[in-house]
């Protein structure tokens, strides 16, 4: 059974991990957030220390290291995106291995300083890429690597996410600390179009704000028209008030249904990572340069094909 502890408890994506770190056998010795509201930690894991200041944790998991019964294996990263490299540091040099939400740092920069810190302890970083898991994913790319085509696949790549007034109030809204919509919101996709349609070729943003971002991404394997946003206004009429979320994969015209099965997708990604099988920091580089990249980019004109449906109305 191994012994882990969670920074960012309060947080939106926490009580996944949680559950992740119960279901795989393994304990929560003790958590950490600034925020108190971590009542769900009550159903998962009573026994569990918590903090709300950061040197008392640190200094509590430090501690625990004294004695191999209380020793702590793992620490798991679920804090605001620009704290993630600072927390992925102090974890490695409790002497733990880290896994982190995604996106794993904003940088190539940061990811190679972390490879050194790797090096200094000993230790492993993973990154939470889940989609990696996903069947209906697994299939797609069998079936991409199997066809045998001379020409690129045609891949329209849709997800509007809706979010209220909150939301810019929030460090999500802060570009300082998100990194952006397309950041924030998209990196796990532009993982996914890496997985199943292998090396980027070309990036190219045609739009950017603080609600929402389009553009366009040539793989080996694809040509993909993206758009992400956090804008209600831009979920199709179909969906409108009924729906908030809006999420549409199509490659070659065919939907790629993956609605379903994400309920236990951190489940499944921490199993793995404790069976030897986790994605480490150079796994989820291709992200995190795919990101960098089009924070960037100057937004161009869309050539022929290239842009995305949605794109005509936000250009007027």
């Amino acid at each position: 059974m191994k012994r882990f502890a969670l920074i960012g408890a309060a947080g939106y994506i926490a009580p996944r991990h949680m559950r992740a770190i119960k279901d795989t056998g393994s304990e929560l010795a003790c958590a950490y957030d600034i925020n108190d509201s971590v009542g769900i930690i009550d159903s998962l894991s009573p026994q569990s220390e918590f903090f709300t200041e950061f040197e008392r944790f640190y200094d509590h998991a430090w501690r625990l290291k004294r004695d191999l019964a209380t020793a702590l294996d793992i620490v798991s990263i679920c804090s605001p995106n620009y704290l993630h490299h600072a927390h992925i540091n102090a974890g490695l040099r409790l002497g733990c291995d880290v896994i982190c939400e995604k996106p794993l740092v904003p940088s190539t920069a940061m990811l190679d300083d972390l490879l050194l810190t790797e090096k200094e302890t000993g230790r492993r970083l993973y990154n939470i890429l889940q989609l990696r898991h996903h069947q209906a994913i697994i299939d797609l790319k069998q079936q991409v690597e199997a066809g045998k085509q001379d020409h690129k696949h045609d891949v329209e790549l849709t997800y509007i996410t809706s979010r209220g007034k909150w939301y810019m109030e929030s460090w999500k809204g802060d570009p300082r600390k998100s990194f952006g919509v397309a950041t924030n919101i998209g990196v796990h996709f532009y993982d996914m179009l890496h997985f199943i349609f292998g090396k980027l070729q070309r990036n190219v943003v045609h739009y950017v704000n603080e609600f929402k971002a389009a553009g366009y991404l040539e793989y080996e394997n694809a040509r993909v028209r993206w758009f992400l946003s956090i804008d209600a206004n831009d979920l199709p009429d179909s969906v409108k008030g009924k729906k908030p979320t809006y999420r549409s994969i199509t490659c070659d015209g065919a939907e790629i249904e993956f609605s379903d099965g994400f309920s236990d997708l951190h489940t499944v990604s921490y199993q793995a990572i404790l069976d030897g099988k986790g994605y480490g920091i150079e796994d989820a580089r291709h992200c995190v340069e795919t990101v960098e990249t089009i924070r960037s980019l100057a937004p161009s004109r869309a050539q022929d094909g290239e842009g995305h449906p949605f794109l005509a109305r936000l250009l007027g």
